[in-house]
């Protein structure tokens, strides 16, 4: 089984489990399997049409899946899988026009 770590602001689908062992022999295979025993995750990991939704990044031993084979990345059972949502945010303070590092 490969493991699958889930970041913080996920685990409430997972009933606050940081790591999930899945049984699968690619990266999509082990992510049905995932939402399958955690439905809450479905919406955060794919996207409408069954592509990987493009706010997910997801790494197999920290190389992102986009270099790889994306979906189809075979995995194995000693291999971790991280889900990463990319987050967006900004300054509750205007601090003027933003300014290049000199």
């Amino acid at each position: 089984m490969s493991t699958v770590r889930i970041p913080p602001v996920l685990r409430t689908s997972t009933g606050g489990q940081k790591l999930v062992e899945v049984d699968g022999g690619t990266v999509g295979a082990v992510l049905t399997t995932l939402v399958a025993s955690h439905p809450g995750l479905e919406a955060q990991i794919f996207a409408e049409d069954g592509a990987l939704n493009r706010f997910m990044n997801v790494f197999v031993n920290d190389t992102d899946i986009r270099h790889l084979g994306t979906l189809d990345t075979p995995v194995g059972d000693r291999d971790s899988i991280v889900l990463l949502p990319a987050m967006a945010g900004g300054c509750a303070i205007d601090a003027g026009p933003w300014q290049p590092r000199q």
